[in-house]
């Protein structure tokens, strides 16, 4: 019996003498360009609505944007200022008073039992001059005071009489 000997031969032999067409650098395909667009486009939407959602959400919780009203229309009940309940948790009641207390407050409420239950208000969301000499009740935020017994900034007001 006659053998031959098999001849091992390597893949570069089998291959074909053809240079590579590829570029060095990768180049994406369409599908790879559609997809990154759409991811793009989804986030950019999905931050526009959150900035939409927190902008008309912190609009409608004031009842009246600046704290001013024209004088015919201060009438009992009307509410000016923030509705933010959680923000303004403190209130008071009495006439309003101008006038704070060693340079606290700029406004006051009077409230029975004399200048010791005064409250000393300030704010920067309601104009207090429109409601002078006014039972009012207030909302807002205390504020730890030097001379004041109570130092109040003010997010909401309502008129009582």
């Amino acid at each position: 019996m006659d053998v031959k000997p098999i001849k091992l031969t390597s893949e570069e032999d089998q291959a074909p003498a053809v240079q590579s067409t590829k570029p060095s650098f990768p180049v994406k395909s369409t599908a790879k360009k559609k997809m990154i667009t759409t991811i793009l486009v989804l986030v950019f939407a999905g931050i526009a609505t959150g900035f939409g959602l927190f902008y008309f959400t912190q609009r409608s919780k004031s009842s009246i944007p600046s704290g001013t009203v024209d004088k015919g229309k201060i009438k009992k009940g009307l509410i000016v200022g923030m509705q933010d309940e959680e923000t303004f948790r403190d209130s008071a009641e009495g006439k309003l008073i101008s006038g704070g207390i060693d340079g606290e407050g700029s406004h006051h409420l009077e409230r029975e039992g004399g200048e010791s239950q005064n409250v000393y208000l300030t704010s920067s969301v309601v104009d207090l001059d429109q409601f002078l000499d006014r039972k009012i009740k207030v909302w807002g935020e205390t504020f730890e005071a030097q001379k004041a017994g109570w130092l109040m900034d003010v997010g909401r007001l309502e008129v009582i009489e």
